[in-house]
């Protein structure tokens, strides 16, 4: 049994779409969240820059000794290794927790991934998913517009209907059943997805699935918390009004949440 938090990051508000399903699944944990919204988006940048970014983001949450941190965001879950710790706590990523669900959905054997540049770019769900499965058949779709508008708040707006309808022919063109949210940012849109690709294609969270992954890891390692105090902090390497707008909206809160600002 552990008390001490659970650190979650993100290249800005996406991750905010995981740290609500752990809030749900583990409800004792407190959490600690970090934003790094002064260098969004992750998806545009290269492999090397991405995991210079996830060095600094990793040993600023170790630093406030958090038993374990989810990477709550697929560009940067695209370099993280097998089994990566930093000063001995485990570093989840989001992708093979979403390769995994997407193989146990299709029954097709075809899936669709949409994500960010560097998360298509690196083929980091192709290479999960025929890792476990080497006759599935997947369809990559770079979607770089859609975190932009996410972070905009324009998640109901005719403009990313439009954009999703553009970015989505492809992949239901191709016959896929299931539907990878290869990005964070792109639960937010869930409902408007649903909508364009109908009831025949399965869509998979990595929020749900890293979720189910940490709560298993915890619980085999006795580090679940009995606190019935939990709390959250949140930090941002760039803050501003939106910021506390959006994750009031993605947690489903009135109350204003207060930001603290880090320099990494």
């Amino acid at each position: 049994m552990s008390n001490a938090p659970i650190g979650i990051f993100d290249s800005g508000l996406g991750g905010l779409t995981v740290l609500k399903e752990l809030m749900a699944q583990l409800p004792n944990e407190s959490f600690i969240y970090l934003g790094d919204t002064a260098r969004l988006p992750y998806g545009t940048k290269s492999p090397e820059t991405i995991r210079k970014y996830l060095q600094q983001t990793s040993s600023f949450l170790a630093n406030k000794n958090v038993k374990a941190i989810v990477v709550a965001c697929n560009s940067a879950s695209s370099v993280v290794t097998e089994n990566e710790t930093i000063s001995g706590i485990p570093i989840y990523g989001v992708i093979n927790p979403g390769a995994d669900s997407a193989i146990n959905k299709t029954a097709k054997n075809r899936i669709g991934i949409m994500g960010t540049t560097a998360t298509i770019t690196q083929d980091s769900y192709k290479k999960a998913i025929h890792k476990l499965a080497p006759d599935t058949k997947v369809f990559s779709k770079a979607c770089p517009l859609l975190v932009p508008l996410v972070e905009e708040g324009w998640h109901e707006d005719p403009i990313t209907n439009l954009v999703l309808h553009r970015y989505l022919a492809d992949l239901m063109g191709d016959g896929i059943d299931t539907l990878v949210l290869g990005c964070t940012h792109y639960p937010v849109l869930k409902e408007s997805i649903k909508k364009i690709v109908g009831p025949y294609i399965s869509l998979v969270d990595s929020a749900e699935a890293i979720s189910k992954v940490l709560k298993e890891k915890l619980s085999e390692a006795n580090l679940i918390s009995d606190n019935q105090k939990p709390y959250v902090k949140f930090y941002a390497t760039d803050i501003n009004e939106s910021f506390s707008l959006m994750a009031q909206r993605i947690l489903g809160t009135d109350t204003k949440i207060p930001v603290e600002a880090v320099n990494l």
